[in-house]
């Protein structure tokens, strides 16, 4: 039997974030992990009152603005809520340690370090204790692992998740890493990037806590499963490239109260501008074609399909039979918040007759994805809101199907997407293991031996992309001269923005890698702000697109 790996914890207090307390839960359950030892910061805050008050008044506009966007966008299920873990954690030994302290960094005394590697630990894991420097990122086998919230290749310094809203920049990172006495130099074991929220850096901060939970709980196992050598010889190569930074060091010192309040009237003018801008357009999902000899890539040459205002058209699948397109689509009222989907009939020379509905459930479905095997039909539409990935078989097309088998249930889902490869099917499709992360994320892949089974086997690597700009599922994955090309969406910013074109480059049950090789962004065309599926069947290209038009003022 395997040994389990040995964990210590550093913190500074018992009253954790959420966030925190739940992936030592999840350690102190998993069949890899074993926490042996609590290292806890003992260290008295003996700033004066006076000096306190200066610092909070020096940063009163930024501290103010915190408070107010924490009132503004409440949520529920914070991850920054405080949840005692002396419970938790009441039969693991206890160290407490003063360190030496300076403005910047931490250092422990020798007998405390000596302490520590008396218990012969495997990782330490950082929850507490300022920026680590010294013997103690020594003082166990594989280092001292540690969060940091942001992409280190874009900003550096903090606060955590602020920047990226007040700047537009369109991704927030997240990364695991392992400490060195280089700050910014640490060994990278798992990077991540989310949407960045729009206008509130609270809501910002809830998605990347929540996903970046999983980090840990996963290198850990991945550890634990393949062994030193392998992980090790893995990480070595992620990180064979030097990271630069040509971008400032970011801190809240960078702006007085003066310079925030600019900031903070600039928001408040841009959310002002939305609701406003949303009285009088209307965004709207429309579908985009173009007929020409092979795969059209000129989208300014495209021509639109637009729907009646009450209604949007996306996630086009095409079936070509004979001279005839059938585009199958999702549909949705406004009235309803509810999709269904629906099929188009389309010739050769691009005249089309409007939708027919063919599958309508109550609760809301999209993103009709097509398989053809043995002369038949079959459709997998995505069905995330009754927790299943859903299968229907076309029984007189393409306008009757009937329910076939739920291959997954109890399952958060989108996009599943299949692919036939080497005698195996391949189910790619975006997942959460936390139920507040985003969906748009992370990217897992599952295989069977045939179509019609419960029985899909998770890859080993799931996720197999956790990257916003390119993990979703966009449409078929196809091939394109003897290359598997898998389109995915890119939402930076804003979900569905773009989309990106991908090389599957290795896919077997161990080891999965693609390479980005094309962006496609909405830039052809000042009212299609938007794109997010991609697929092409005999001489049809067809894409959504969401299309910006007035309303209808009554």
């Amino acid at each position: 039997m395997k040994k389990k790996i040995k964990i210590g914890l550093l913190i500074n207090t018992y009253n954790l974030p959420i966030w925190e307390y739940i992936i030592i839960r999840k350690l102190m359950n998993s069949h890899h992990s074993d926490i042996k030892l609590i290292i806890k910061n003992d260290t008295r805050n003996n700033k004066k009152l006076l000096k306190k008050i200066k610092n909070h008044w020096k940063h009163f506009v930024y501290l103010l603005y915190i408070k107010l966007d924490k009132q503004i966008f409440k949520l529920k299920n914070s991850p920054s809520e405080l949840k005692d873990s002396k419970n938790l954690l009441k039969k693991i030994t206890e160290i407490k340690v003063e360190p030496v302290s300076t403005k910047f960094s931490d250092k422990f005394k020798k007998k405390d370090i000596d302490d520590i590697k008396s218990h012969d630990l495997d990782i330490l894991i950082r929850f507490g204790f300022g920026i680590l420097r010294g013997e103690i990122l020594k003082s166990s086998k594989y280092g001292v692992w540690s969060y940091h919230h942001g992409d280190n290749s874009i900003n550096r310094g903090g606060p955590a998740g602020f920047w990226e809203v007040i700047e537009g920049i369109g991704t927030t990172g997240s990364i695991l890493q392992i400490l060195t006495e280089d700050l910014d130099a640490g060994k990278i074991l798992y990077k991540s990037s989310s949407k960045t929220d729009e206008f509130s850096i609270n809501r910002n901060k809830h998605n990347y806590y929540w996903k970046s939970l999983s980090f840990l709980p996963r290198k850990i196992e991945e550890l634990y499963n393949i062994g030193e050598d392998a992980f090790f010889k893995k990480v070595d190569y992620e990180n064979r490239y030097p990271t630069f930074y040509s971008n400032r060091l970011y801190s809240k010192d960078n702006f007085c109260n003066i310079k925030m309040s600019i900031l903070f009237l600039h928001n408040i003018l841009k959310m002002l501008y939305k609701k406003i801008y949303i009285k009088i357009f209307l965004e709207q999902w429309i579908l985009l074609f173009s007929l020409e000899n092979g795969l059209s890539t000129s989208f300014w040459r495209f021509k639109k399909i637009i729907p009646p205002k009450d209604r949007f058209y996306a996630d086009p699948f095409i079936v070509k039979r004979d001279e005839t397109y059938y585009i199958f689509i999702e549909e949705a009222l406004y009235s309803t918040e509810k999709g269904h989907i629906s099929v188009i009939e389309m010739n050769s020379k691009g005249e089309y007759k409007p939708p027919v509905t063919i599958i309508d459930k109550p609760y809301h479905l999209s993103y009709p994805h097509i398989i053809e095997l043995a002369d038949k039909y079959f459709m997998i539409p995505e069905s995330n809101k009754n927790k299943t990935i859903e299968l229907y078989e076309c029984i007189n097309f393409p306008y009757e199907w009937e329910f076939k088998m739920n291959l997954m249930e109890e399952v958060t889902a989108v996009d599943s997407t299949l692919f036939f490869y080497n005698d195996k099917w391949w189910l790619f499709c975006n997942m959460i293991e936390h139920p507040e992360a985003s969906l748009n994320d992370e990217l897992y892949l599952f295989y069977a031996d045939k179509l019609e089974t419960t029985e899909w086997v998770a890859h080993p690597m799931n996720p197999i992309i956790s990257d916003v700009t390119k993990s979703r599922p966009a449409g078929n994955i196809f091939m394109h001269k003897d290359k598997i090309i898998r389109p995915s969406q890119n939402s930076t910013s804003k979900y569905g923005y773009g989309m990106t074109m991908n090389e599957i480059v290795t896919l077997n049950e161990k080891e999965y890698a693609e390479v980005k090789f094309s962006s496609i962004e909405p830039n052809w065309n000042k009212k299609i702000l938007r794109t997010h599926t991609f697929n092409h069947t005999g001489n049809l290209t067809i894409i959504d697109g969401r299309f910006k038009r007035k309303r209808t003022l009554l």
